[in-house]
């Protein structure tokens, strides 16, 4: 059995990952997109887990794809879930990327299909695929244009330029900016936020956010009945409405 490539760690409610491929800036291999794809199963089916965070090893996010890997013809992919276990379907609950160093290609990707981004003040983005004769297939191409402007994210892409976080910051792609070294806890302290709250409404929110971009105005409330209507019929809910009552902190099962 190979060691691990994905350090998984619980933190209350909270869910860590850490891409822990140090030797190859974290490149993704298809080993530790397994793990990954492992991991947020466990994410989504622990009620008692509400929020996933996402990080690199060794002051780096992730590189992107392992090309000496792909050159071995192995390709980073888990059926169903896409590029690094995650990109082609995240989480149910919300997933937090928490950027040290560089984010390409493939790194990229994966911190644009994450809910929420906090980086370091000296990280860098970019996707730089046509530089190497590639497309950002994993996402990057469909998400990027989708966050920012439509002309920044055709720039980024056709020049494949690297992108200071900071500048990502002011078209608010980053969520919060950290100090180097210290986007971990920035990131696990904005976990500690939302996982003070229902883990079920959590979830069902995300689901309606990210899903209603293309519902018409005709169907939109009727479509997201789905996910709402079982929050309203929780255990949590009615929880949520005691606590109030009762002046104390919620004690959320997420059932």
């Amino acid at each position: 059995m190979s060691a691990p490539e994905l350090a998984v760690t619980e933190r209350g409610r909270v869910l860590v990952l850490e891409m822990n491929r140090p030797e190859a800036r974290n490149a993704m291999s298809l080993q530790m997109a397994h793990e990954i794809a492992d991991a947020l199963d466990l994410l989504d089916t622990r009620p008692d887990l509400s929020v996933g965070v996402i990080t690199g090893a060794n002051g780096t996010f992730c590189a992107g794809m392992d090309l000496k890997g792909f050159a071995r013809g192995e390709r980073p992919v888990v059926e169903g879930r896409g590029f690094a276990g995650l990109v082609q379907r995240p989480p149910r609950k919300p997933l937090i990327a928490a950027v040290e160093g560089y984010a390409l290609a493939g790194g990229f990707e994966i911190v644009l299909a994450c809910d929420l981004i906090v980086a370091s003040r000296e990280a860098r983005f970019g996707l730089p695929e046509v530089k190497r004769g590639l497309t950002a297939a994993a996402g990057g191409l469909l998400r990027l244009q989708r966050r920012i402007p439509y002309h920044l994210a055709m720039n980024l892409v056709l020049t494949g330029r690297m992108w200071p976080a900071t500048e990502a910051a002011a078209v608010h792609l980053v969520n919060d900016l950290a100090e180097p070294g210290e986007a971990l806890d920035a990131a696990l302290a904005l976990a500690d936020e939302i996982a003070g709250n229902a883990p079920l409404a959590l979830a069902a929110s995300k689901q309606v956010l990210v899903r209603s971009q293309d519902w018409s105005l005709e169907e939109m409330f009727e479509r997201q009945h789905e996910f709402v209507q079982p929050v309203r019929e929780s255990a949590d809910a009615r929880e949520g409405a005691q606590a109030f009552v009762d002046k104390r902190a919620p004690r959320w099962t997420g059932t």
